[in-house]
């Protein structure tokens, strides 16, 4: 995997508002294997209290079928002394993907992972949406994540064909992704927490393509 250097400030991820669901011009159907050429990504800004500059990298797959999104510092927590500032945490990423010249690119599904301690009487949600600059922001997607837990947590969202978001063909337009990580201390009175980050990198956001040729 190439890593990718972050050069400064902003985004995460899903579905779209109805203007955009449409295929963009000139595409032809969905493709079953990725283009050959090897995926550059470039993450051109990061920002948000759950990224903090030079806590989060991305990382193209050696098949060209994903990507992902990796947090050192992604942690929403809630319990005594601790500030309420901190229940939660968001992470606003931008990204540049160089596509292989004649294709175009949606995402198709994303997979969502961390690690959460969650005490009876607490809870957690994920929300994420993305966009294609200077395109709708689209709908926010959100998952509740139920406690008591002291475990891994991972959830998914698939995409349905006519809701896909299409990067224009031809043009050059960054993708924004945004996340967010919410805790609440509900009837709780013990310290909670949420991550979408790991020590050793293991734990990632994935981002899987759907891949068109252009017309």
């Amino acid at each position: 995997m190439r890593k990718l250097l972050a050069r400064a400030g902003i985004v995460l991820a899903l579905l779209a508002s109805p203007a955009w669901v449409s295929s963009p011009a000139s595409a032809g159907s969905i493709l079953d294997d990725p283009p050959a050429d090897h995926i550059v990504i470039d993450l051109v800004a990061m920002a948000g209290s759950g990224c903090k500059p030079g806590t989060a990298d991305v990382a193209v797959s050696p098949d060209n079928t994903a990507f992902t999104a990796i947090y050192s510092e992604y942690l929403a927590q809630v319990g005594p002394g601790i500030s309420s500032t901190e229940g939660r945490k968001n992470c606003q990423l931008n990204v540049l993907v160089h596509v292989p010249q004649g294709f175009t690119f949606a995402i198709a599904k994303v997979d969502y992972r961390g690690y959460g301690l969650l005490k009876t009487g607490a809870s957690a949600t994920q929300r994420a949406n993305y966009y294609f600059q200077g395109m709708s922001q689209g709908t926010y997607t959100s998952h509740p994540i139920a406690s008591p837990l002291d475990d891994n947590w991972m959830v998914s969202d698939d995409v349905p064909v006519a809701a896909m978001v299409w990067h224009p063909c031809g043009e050059m337009r960054n993708l924004n992704i945004n996340t967010e990580l919410r805790v609440s201390k509900g009837t709780s009175t013990d310290t909670s927490f949420v991550t979408m980050d790991s020590t050793d990198g293991s734990i990632s956001t994935t981002y899987h393509f759907a891949w068109r040729e252009c017309h």
